[in-house]
Formats: structure tokens, sequence, C-alpha cells
């Protein structure tokens, strides 16, 4: 690449990030909030996770219909999109709760979902101004933006929780509409080529042939796991936590320092993916995962839940971007679209999953059974990346 072109990715990069930081203030404000305003407005307390299943349940399916549209018209029109969806679900929601309307709240967080669904391709698109070589450090550095979410999100959904008081939490979605105007501003700097005749209409080959790839199915299969477990874990805590009498700043904060753990590491993951080999970090996520599971089933007290939801945040953070780096590897430009987009559905499907099943988990066996539920899949998925890397090596 020459000067002029390092500096171009450097600044694609860089917004990237803050779009990210954007972003994932918006998603903590519905993650740290959404069950327990779901514990005072659903109508069935086994409901109250059933706001964040809406959302993963929005995010899954608008994925692939925005990945083509992506190859279609180009990235920045769709993240510009994905931003104004997340501002009207943020107005929704703030009205839903002020006149207690459960499956309005819902239909409010599926629209972060569909943010959540664009905003899934930044690391994609700065990895493709990167360049080949720096592919897992552009990755790493988009996530970085997590940072700043990570206290910036947890702070407002805890400070302005009751600006609209008495109606706790409509003042944190009103902040989040500001957040996603401000998203889409950052966008709007990028510069993003619109897609060339190789992507739009380049050979392809089929899914038959491209799983006959065996990096190809690991890598989606490690995003995929290390995304399920991380929601399923994160969104039980805050309400295992009003279980257990912990007041709602007690959860904000776990929720703060679980995040701060998955995008801190963002600073040097690419470049220890580099120096160490992707299956082997991302084995590393792997058994992180194990080790945040056995914390959970250890106790419940608040020292419990943070060590618990901090190692889950250093897992996924390995485990995501080792899996999402391999995947890179793995496809065309042509076939960018329909791989990427397979990779993300398969992520938001298996949240779904998660994020409804740790509702039925938490409320039918409890918060051990949760913690149980990560070791068992992090241990096989474990077992099965040792196996790839010894097969490899052979």
């Amino acid at each position: 690449m020459t000067f002029p072109q390092i500096d171009a990715a450097k600044r694609t990069i860089l917004l990237f990030a803050t779009a990210q930081a954007l972003y994932s203030s918006c998603t903590i404000i519905v993650f740290a909030t959404a069950g327990l305003v779901g514990l005072t407005i659903a109508p069935s307390k086994s409901l109250s996770t059933f706001p964040l299943t809406s959302f993963v349940v929005g995010s899954m399916l608008a994925t692939i219909p925005i990945s083509f549209l992506m190859q279609r018209f180009g990235r920045k029109p769709v993240f510009i999109c994905g931003s104004a969806i997340a501002l009207v679900g943020a107005l929704l929601a703030t009205y839903a709760i002020v006149h207690s309307q459960f499956w309005l709240f819902c239909l409010a967080t599926a629209m972060f979902g569909v943010f959540q669904a664009s905003a899934g391709f930044y690391g994609f698109a700065a990895s493709e101004a990167a360049g080949a070589e720096n592919k897992a450090v552009a990755i790493s550095w988009v996530l970085t933006g997590g940072v700043v979410a990570a206290v910036a999100g947890t702070l407002i959904a805890s400070a302005a929780a009751d600006a609209l008081a008495p109606f706790t939490f409509a003042g944190s979605y009103a902040a989040a509409a500001v957040l996603a105007i401000l998203s889409m501003v950052v966008i709007a700097f990028a510069h993003l080529p619109k897609p060339s005749h190789l992507e739009v209409g380049g050979p392809q080959r089929s899914w038959p042939e491209l799983l006959q790839q065996p990096r190809l199915l690991l890598a989606m299969i490690s995003a995929m796991t290390s995304y399920a477990m991380m929601t399923l874990m994160m969104t039980a805590a805050p309400v295992a936590m009003a279980f257990c009498g912990f007041d709602q700043h007690a959860s904000s904060w776990v929720i703060q320092w679980h995040v701060l753990a998955m995008f801190v590491p963002s600073f040097f993951t690419g470049l220890v993916i580099k120096r160490y080999g992707v299956v082997n970090i991302t084995m590393l996520g792997m058994m992180i995962l194990i080790t945040s599971g056995v914390a959970g089933v250890l106790g419940i007290s608040f020292a419990h839940y943070a060590v618990a939801l901090v190692l889950l945040g250093l897992g996924w953070n390995f485990g995501f971007i080792g899996g999402t780096t391999m995947l890179t590897e793995c496809y065309t430009p042509a076939e960018r679209a329909k791989v990427q987009g397979a990779n993300n559905f398969g992520v938001s499907a298996l949240m779904a999953v998660a994020s409804f099943g740790s509702g039925q988990l938490l409320n039918g066996l409890g918060w051990s059974s949760i913690d149980v539920m990560v070791i068992a899949v992090a241990a096989l998925m474990m077992a099965t990346l040792f196996i790839r890397r010894t097969k490899a090596t052979a």
C-alpha cells in the first residue's frame, strides 16, 4: 500500500471505531436495561428477557438482506439506514416504557437489532480498507470503540434512567436516540467505494464447494459459539443479580466491566493473532469462556458475578476476533456478501436461541444452569479447535 492509501485506511478504521463506540453504547443500553424493563412491564416474569430475544431476532432477520443490499448499493447507505432505524427504535422504546406497552417495547428492541445487523459489518469494511496483511489488526482496532462504549453506554443507561421519572429507563432510550443520530453523522464522513463489477458479478462457488474448506466452517462456528455463550450469560446476569437482591447500579457496574473486558483487549488482539496464530488465540478464548462458567458456578456474591462477566468478555474477544479473522481468508470478493451474511445470520440465530433460553433456564433451573451450559459448549469448541490444529500440523 502507498502512503496515501495507508492514511486513508487509518482514517477509515478510526471512523469505524467511532461508529462502533456509538453503536455499542446503544447496544449496552439495551442489554443493561431491557431485562429490567421486562421485569416491570412484561405480563410474566418468564418473558422478562424476551425484549432481548426480539433484539437478536431483529438482527438475525435483517443480516442476510443487509449483506446483499451492501453488495448491490455499497456499505455506506446501508450503514446510515441502520442508524436511522435505531433512532426510530429508541423513540418507540421511550414511548413504550412511558405507556407500559411491553410488545411495542419488544418491537423497539428488534429495531435496535437491525442496527446491530448493519453494524456487524463494520469490521469487515475496515478489514477491506486495511489490506490482506492487516485484516486481524483492522478488525480488532474497530472493536476498540467498544472501550468507550463500555464506560459511556453503562453511564448513560444509569445516569439517564430516571431522567423521565417516574418512568424508569425511558430517559436511557431517549439518550440512545441521540447516539443513533451521531452514528449517522460519523458514517457520512467515511469514504467507502461502491461495489466493483467483480464484487457484484464475479464467479462464485456453491455452498457445498465453500464448505469443503474446513477452515471456513471452523471460523463460522467459532464466531457463533463465542457470541452465543456471551449472550446467554450476559442476558441473564442483570436479572439474576436482581433476584439476588442487587440493585440496578450493581448490575450496571458488572455489565460495564464485562464490556470493557470485551473490547480493551482489542488494542492488541490483532497483533497477538499475527504472532501466535489465529487458531491458538481462538482456543485461548474458549478456555477463558470455560473459566468464566466455573467462576459463575462457584457462587452468587457480587464478586462471583463480576469475575464471571469479566472473563466472559475476555473470552468473547479472543474467540470472536479469531473466528472473524479466519473467515476473511475463505472467500473471494464476489462471495463476500454470501459468506459474511451467512456468518452473521448464524451468529444472530444462536444469539436469539441463547437470549430466549437464558430466561427459561434462569427461571426454571437457576443461574448455575447457565454457567454449566457455557462450560460445556466452550469445552466442546475448544476440543474441536485442538483437533483441527493437530490435523493441520500433522
